[in-house]
């Protein structure tokens, strides 16, 4: 409990600091290389775990998230919040299962989204008691576990801002400690966003726009999302498709320093 009480207070003094980038590790190794690399927290990716099982992102159980999270816990010393989805259930009493059960895995954060897998978004009243129940939960874990609210409308065929904000307003009344609207594309959007709630806003990467400019605009943390995972998988297409098409084998030169990355193994 102490191990995990001091990465939780590392990463609520973050959110407190300068901006900082969050990656999204998809397994084990990932995060491994991420740690290597310098950066200071990392979060799970629903959508990147999927595909490391073979499947689409929302076709993952909750055990199978708290065994990954577990995974990556003990694969790095670096904070960890896990993307709980929707807590894996309607109600309020699953949010607040799923906070803890992460919680219980060794992850020092959380997120919570406002969209169910059947296909439509919670109404406001019952999306900010999901997140009311969370935030409960959090706070009696004996730790600061930080808690996400995520609305998640720009990503769900209703990219309407102010009903986005509305959202996030609220689920920082009802206890969040970081707000994230994943799908904002623009600084005017970003601004908009974190000029009218008072708590850390997380923005996710887009191609477009660079760090400077979405933490000029007032993010606090910048996350990837599955991202990573697609960039990796691309590399690895690409090259299958060019031995299958030509006989090509020249991208297999690739050569990695894996024993720097996993210096602690040796």
């Amino acid at each position: 409990m102490k191990k995990q009480e001091t990465k939780a207070e590392r990463f609520r003094a973050l959110h407190a600091g300068a901006p900082f980038v969050m990656p999204n590790p998809w397994d084990a190794g990932s995060a491994r290389v991420l740690a290597a690399l310098g950066f200071q927290a990392l979060a799970t990716t629903s959508s990147g775990f999927a595909f490391s099982l073979g499947r689409l992102d929302g076709h993952v159980t909750l055990d199978e998230v708290i065994a990954h999270a577990a995974a990556l816990d003990r694969a790095t010393d670096l904070p960890l919040s896990v993307d709980l989805e929707n807590g894996y259930g309607p109600d309020p009493a699953s949010a607040a299962a799923a906070v803890t059960r992460a919680a219980e895995a060794g992850a020092v954060g959380g997120s919570i989204e406002d969209f169910d897998p059947a296909g439509y978004l919670y109404d406001l009243h019952h999306a900010v008691e999901r997140i009311a129940a969370a935030a409960e939960a959090a706070r009696g874990l004996g730790f600061p576990f930080t808690l996400t609210a995520r609305a998640e409308n720009h990503i769900r065929g209703n990219p309407n801002l102010d009903d986005t904000i509305t959202r996030l307003r609220a689920f920082e009344e009802a206890g969040a400690d970081v707000l994230f609207a994943p799908g904002l594309c623009t600084t005017e959007e970003i601004r908009a966003v974190c000029e009218a709630v008072s708590r850390p806003v997380n923005v996710l990467a887009v191609a477009g726009l660079s760090f400077a400019e979405i933490a000029a605009a007032g993010a606090r943390r910048v996350s990837v999302g599955g991202a990573l995972t697609w960039v990796a998988i691309k590399a690895m297409a690409q090259a299958a498709e060019a031995i299958r098409d030509q006989g090509d084998f020249s991208a297999l030169s690739a050569r990695l320093p894996l024993g720097e990355w996993f210096a602690s193994d040796s």
